[in-house]
């Protein structure tokens, strides 16, 4: 549940539907966290976050494929919100990572990201159902 708090009494990143309703479920990370699982989406999309263009690396977005794009190269508490038309090219792909893993003998990282996976899914379903954005705070 999202609670409205400044951007400065938080020390993260947090997306939600800009659906103007507190009640609608949102995801959050710490900074490192969000890292981290953004590290390992690109993983399981086959290329390596840190040799990325804006990641540290010089490598072109335009060189990969993957659906996941828009919430892998975005900034990440600012920037443009995520349309539903990107909400909805992303869910496919999330559920199937999520539930290729759901289920597995994991760590608790591994957990934590299925976990989050299934979090966002959840949001970005429900961008799609109310044809709002999602947004990053």
């Amino acid at each position: 549940m999202r609670v409205d708090i400044g951007k400065e009494d938080m020390m993260g990143v947090l997306l939600f539907p800009g659906d103007d309703d507190t009640g609608s479920p949102d995801v959050s990370w710490s900074y490192s966290s969000f890292g981290a699982f953004r590290q390992w989406l690109a993983q399981a999309e086959g290329f390596t976050l840190d040799e990325m263009y804006g990641f540290g690396g010089q490598r072109p977005w335009s060189d990969v494929s993957t659906g996941l794009a828009p919430l892998l190269d975005h900034p990440d508490d600012a920037g443009p919100d995520l349309t539903p038309t990107h909400c909805a090219a992303m869910l496919p792909r999330l559920r199937e990572i999520g539930d290729r893993w759901y289920g597995a003998s994991a760590g608790p990282l591994l957990r934590r990201h299925i976990d989050d996976v299934r979090q966002l899914v959840v949001v970005l379903q429900l961008c799609v159902e109310k044809d709002v954005d999602l947004h990053f705070s």
